[in-house]
């Protein structure tokens, strides 16, 4: 679905503070929960400007982080992605992510996405992730397989399972502890 399992979102935004990133790409934006969760957090005074008693939001232009996204659900937007992001890529992850040049971010996240491929589409979904990131990929997926169809939008279909072991096989080579979801980082 297009938001997150509650129990990993504290785990994936204290990482991201961590890394304290300057550019993101949120692959699979969803509702732009961690579009919102990222910009309210790494940004914190640059999104206003205060001057005395007169508080004002800050133009976009004195933020910090750029963070942009790819949806291939359009109607999943919101004027929360309008807010947090300053773009966002509609289309299909696998066809949007050769169109953006290569380290063009310094992290790049797909956060409950990866478990929406098969496995061959996901190890090349992997690869395309970290081609585009300078730095990191963090990447999350259930621990165990979800039934899932929905009829509405087939890019919500669960395909697959991954454990720990395939995510250190195709690079990834650091875990964040959770309970519900294997976290990983891949660190170029």
């Amino acid at each position: 679905m297009p938001f997150s399992h509650s129990g990993q979102i504290s785990a994936i935004v204290s990482e991201v503070e961590s890394l304290n990133p300057d550019s993101i790409l949120d692959v699979g934006v969803g509702m732009g929960q961690y579009g919102f969760l990222l910009r309210t957090n790494l940004e914190n005074i640059n999104l206003f400007t205060i001057n005395g008693a007169v508080a004002r939001r800050a133009p976009r232009e004195a933020w910090r982080v750029r963070i942009e996204g790819v949806e291939g659900f359009p109607e999943y937007l919101t004027p929360v992605h309008d807010y947090a992001y300053n773009k966002i890529h509609i289309g299909n992850a696998l066809d949007v992510l050769p169109t953006l040049p290569e380290a063009s971010f310094d992290l790049v996240i797909a956060i409950d996405i990866l478990e929406h491929f098969t496995k061959e589409d996901g190890l090349r979904f992997l690869q395309m992730l970290k081609r585009v990131s300078r730095k990191h990929v963090l990447v999350s997926t259930p621990k165990d397989f979800i039934h899932q169809e929905v009829e509405a939008n087939p890019l919500e279909d669960h395909l697959s399972v991954w454990s720990c072991d395939d995510l250190t096989q195709a690079g990834f080579d650091r875990v964040v502890p959770n309970e519900v979801s294997w976290i990983n980082i891949h660190t170029r």
